[in-house]
């Protein structure tokens, strides 16, 4: 069997292959739409091939304009057997070409909230998780989706805040303290391999990577005390809530209400017909914050990812 990356004249059968949806979350319009932004790539497209017939396809996602994608969005597989040492060895590839340094991938599963009461999408998700397990990836976190639309209502805009633009470095100051006792579980990752400061700046570099409109970021004040920062922006679907945190000193005063509203609200000038958001299952009080601002859960991503060093 041979692993390789796909050509432009694999594009039929890659098509083809992703007709067989599962919990795969790629469509053939989504595929060509990425494809021509750059969100996905031919030397980021995995097949493995066997007497010239591709039996198995792993594509994967990154930001265009980077060197090497970040996530997995999806595994398919032709045949009766066992799918799950081909995908192995196709992700081995796919990792062993990433230089040391760079950020560790992942594999993204966007799953309706009932998954787990619906045996095919179980049986779906399993060999899945096998074969990302046998490359390292064997950490699992699970987020709540959640979804704001002009319909819900604009939640109350704070009244005890006022928010102002800032440079890159006033934000990075922001966030190295808002980042003491996160409950974030992406961050928690970034700092254990790359340090507080250099999980800042990365974090920072995101997000100015990201479509979304630099000028709408603020960082919060009371007074003249800066109590954190609130970062709307868009990814390749359209407006998320990028990034809120509220500094230690100032938590338990339900600020994060007054941040996400502020990112509804300049996401909603700009005609937003829909903003998503994910929080970790154990961030309890930000996935209440959501519930309380009238954006409504919809989906689970669940998150398989390396063990932090």
């Amino acid at each position: 069997m041979t692993i390789r990356t796909t050509v432009e004249a694999d594009l039929d059968t890659i098509l083809a292959l992703i007709e067989q949806k599962s919990v795969n979350t790629v469509t053939a319009d989504r595929y060509r739409e990425y494809v021509a932004a750059g969100y996905y790539k031919h030397d980021w497209t995995w097949v493995a091939e066997e007497n010239g017939v591709i039996r198995a396809l792993a594509i994967w996602w990154g930001m265009p304009g980077e060197q090497h994608p970040y996530s997995i969005d999806g595994l398919y597989y032709v045949g009766d057997d066992d799918p799950v040492p081909t995908w192995t060895e196709l992700l081995k590839q796919a990792v062993a070409t990433r230089p040391d340094g760079q950020e560790p991938p992942e594999y993204h599963f966007f799953l309706d909230s009932d998954w787990e009461d619906r045996p095919e999408v179980v049986a779906a998700l399993e060999p899945r998780v096998r074969a990302a397990a046998a490359v390292g990836m064997t950490t699992v976190t699970d987020r709540l989706r959640y979804e704001w639309r002009p319909e819900y209502g604009l939640p109350p805009r704070s009244t005890r805040l006022r928010f102002e633009p800032a440079d890159d470095e006033a934000f990075v100051d922001v966030f190295l303290r808002v980042s003491q006792g996160s409950l974030d579980a992406g961050t928690a990752r970034e700092i254990a391999r790359l340090g507080v400061e250099g999980a800042a700046r990365e974090e920072l570099a995101i997000y100015k990577s990201m479509p979304g409109d630099r000028g709408l970021w603020r960082l919060a004040y009371d007074g003249d005390q800066c109590v954190g920062f609130a970062l709307p922006t868009a990814n390749a679907a359209g407006p998320v809530v990028g990034y809120l945190g509220v500094v230690p000193e100032h938590r338990g005063r339900g600020l994060s209400d007054d941040l996400l509203a502020e990112i509804t609200h300049l996401l909603a000038e700009t005609g937003a017909e829909h903003i998503r958001a994910d929080t970790d299952f154990g961030n309890v009080p930000m996935a209440k914050s959501f519930e309380r601002l009238g954006y409504r859960n919809f989906a689970v991503r669940r998150v398989l990812s390396f063990p932090e060093n």
